[in-house]
């Protein structure tokens, strides 16, 4: 869908682009968008509607370079869960959750919103949400970050996290550097690891046996969040 023809938000003519569903598509993000290409001549700038796709930040970056190379850059993501907005938060660029699911959707769960804060916590901040959490910034000794589901920080945890505060054993910690100075999953406490972080690894705080432990993971939301209400605070 390419709509070279509207003014958009940002005084440009608009480019909107939308992928198609994933069980509906055989061809990868950046190959749509490049089909779709072919039809927008006007320099402009681009929407991205994801549908229920879940871009990589590397999809995403190619899907970047190319709309700038063609004059059209990527400035707004829409999607119809959470999910696929995290990675365009990430990059910095605008997001949408679209209101209603999908009919791929419809018969999947709702689970608790994702609250996305864009910015570092200092001392004396505390940020509690009733879903899951997502900090694109650093958390700083004396900084608390609390949340019924998962705790995620693209970025330093270094001051007080709780998971799971409502009793979810399942939640889990996550950040590119985990050095916090207390972790919390539901009732299970612990002190933060003292020891450097291996380099270049993400880590995660998961309960295991009813201890917390420290274990490498994917720099990425779980696969298992289902649609929600995202916001910012």
């Amino acid at each position: 869908m390419v709509l070279p023809n509207l003014l958009g938000m940002h005084n440009r003519p608009l480019v909107a682009l939308q992928l198609k569903a994933e069980a509906e598509s055989s061809a990868s993000a950046l190959e749509e968008v490049q089909a779709q290409l072919s039809h927008a001549t006007a320099a402009g700038v681009s929407w991205l509607d994801c549908h229920n796709r879940v871009l990589t930040l590397p999809e995403l970056r190619e899907i970047q370079k190319l709309l700038a190379e063609a004059a059209k850059p990527l400035v707004r993501v829409l999607a119809c869960q959470p999910l696929a907005l995290v990675a365009p938060a990430a990059l910095g660029l605008e997001t949408e959750l679209q209101q209603g699911p999908s009919p791929v959707m419809q018969s999947e769960p709702a689970s608790d919103p994702l609250t996305i804060h864009r910015g570092t916590l200092r001392s004396g901040d505390h940020l509690e949400v009733s879903g899951s959490l997502l900090v694109l910034g650093d958390v700083n000794p004396g900084a608390r970050v609390s949340a019924a589901g998962d705790v995620r920080v693209w970025g330093r945890l270094r001051g007080v996290a709780h998971a799971g505060q409502g009793g979810d054993q399942r939640a889990r910690i996550v950040a590119l550097q985990l050095r916090p100075l207390q972790l919390r999953i539901a009732d299970a406490l612990a002190r933060g690891p003292e020891d450097q972080p291996p380099p270049g690894f993400c880590e995660q705080a998961v309960l295991r046996d009813g201890v917390i432990a420290i274990e490498p993971a994917e720099p990425q939301w779980p696969l298992e969040l289902g649609p929600g209400a995202g916001r910012e605070p």
